[in-house]
């Protein structure tokens, strides 16, 4: 087994008071105008000529954009997708894009947005018993985990559900627990726009084609990038399979049981398949597809202590995983060329973050003799492998030192560095 398969990490927790004190003090950051265009499921067969600068100019933009210094590969000649990113995950520089701004029917990537705006809502334990109304409006020919109605699941199982089929059926139920669709609509909108997600109008939770549904390649590294944040979302979106609860059938002598079903992960550079290797390093995240978006994917990746983020949508080129294979060559070149490219942009930080460090530090400026106060400690701890239903796959966690660094006079300095905790690892246990 390829020794990235094997690795284990330890981790801190990340509070969230922490991550909201955390961001990249830049005028983008601080007043990042809106889109220039207007919302729409089918968009032309050409980006608009000006786009959202949400990030730097450049990524507003239509075309490649990159900054090739001495020694940097040149970018990979057979890429077909209408937009793509390839971003650093820890710093939030954008190493290079292609019309990154360009809003495009995001499929079920959009689920990204989703599982970052509710996984904070439940312990994982909590059970719900799937009323028929759950299930009304899940689309025709929706990807579905298989949820049977009057049946009982964690929070856990449909979480599981969400990540690895893509499944609507599971993005329903958890959208009803919610309050309901609309609800939860309105919450990912809002939520999209304190990320400073500004390409982002959602219609359904699950991503499923609707007239002014759009998001862009920036807005959906920016939803990966806040998602890995969270401890369950880097388990859930690198679990490659797991067993599923069945349904409840009774015998003749009228013992009920309920068996359960393997599942396995659809993002193929995750999983692999006949045509695609799993790429060394992945640890998630999210694919899709639909009629408008075509095929869309983000990932996240490590090698060499570098963390890089992918996304591409809609490549135009007709072949079976495409989307993947073009995702694979830009993660090779971006681990090539990190360190010897000019960032043509950044990855904004969230607006309560960017405007927490936005904010003057009395003790840095010696008014009311201030004194610093170090950010609530955190002490390590060993990652711990999946429960039982993960079907084999052991998963840990981390996160990357350097934080905050505390100043002479008792001044906190806001690190440009937006954290990212280690990535979960996969590894077959014995």
């Amino acid at each position: 087994m390829p020794a990235h398969m094997k690795t284990v990490r330890r981790s801190l927790p990340v509070t969230a008071a922490a991550l909201t004190a955390l961001g990249l003090l830049s005028p983008a950051a601080l007043a990042a105008p809106g889109p220039s265009t207007s919302p729409s499921a089918s968009p032309s067969a050409t980006p608009p000529a000006s786009m959202s600068s949400v990030g730097g100019a450049r990524l507003g933009k239509p075309g490649t954009q990159v900054d090739l210094a001495g020694g940097a590969p040149v970018l990979p000649k057979d890429l077909t997708a209408r937009s793509w990113i390839v971003a650093d995950a820890e710093t939030g520089d954008v190493l290079a894009a292609h019309n990154a701004h360009w809003r495009l029917a995001p499929a079920s990537t959009l689920k990204m947005l989703f599982a970052d705006t509710l996984l904070p809502k439940w312990p994982k334990s909590t059970k719900h018993e799937v009323a028929p109304s759950d299930l009304a409006g899940v689309g025709a020919g929706s990807s579905m985990v298989g949820i049977k109605e009057k049946e009982t699941y964690t929070v856990h199982d449909l979480w599981l559900g969400v990540f690895l089929r893509s499944g609507n059926d599971a993005v329903h139920v958890l959208s009803a627990m919610n309050g309901g669709v609309p609800k939860t609509v309105a919450e990912m909108n809002a939520h999209a726009e304190e990320l400073q997600a500004l390409d982002t109008t959602v219609v359904t939770p699950d991503g499923y084609d609707a007239p002014g549904q759009v998001s862009s390649a920036y807005d959906l590294t920016l939803f990966a990038r806040s998602g890995l944040q969270k401890k369950d979302f880097r388990e859930y979106a690198s679990t490659v399979r797991t067993k599923f609860p069945g349904e409840t059938k009774k015998d003749k002598k009228g013992k009920t049981s309920r068996e359960s079903f393997e599942i396995q992960n659809t993002n193929r550079l995750l999983a692999g398949d006949s045509d695609v290797e799993v790429y060394p390093g992945i640890a998630g995240v999210k694919n899709g597809h639909t009629t408008n978006a075509g095929n869309t994917f983000t990932g996240v990746a490590e090698q060499g202590g570098k963390v890089l983020l992918v996304t591409v949508m809609n490549p135009a080129k007709d072949e079976h995983n495409e989307v993947y294979k073009e995702t694979a060559r830009l993660f090779d070149w971006g681990f090539a060329a990190a360190g010897k490219v000019k960032p043509v942009g950044e990855l904004v930080p969230p607006r309560s973050a960017a405007q927490a460090s936005a904010q003057p530090d009395a003790s840095a400026s010696g008014e009311a003799g201030g004194t610093g106060k170090a950010a609530a400690g955190t002490q390590p701890v060993a990652g711990a492998p999946a429960s039982d239903s993960s079907g084999g796959i052991g998963v840990a966690a981390g996160i990357t030192a350097g934080v905050l660094v505390l100043l002479a006079g008792g001044a906190w300095l806001i690190n440009r560095r937006w954290p990212l905790p280690d990535l979960v690892r996969r590894r077959t246990r014995p």
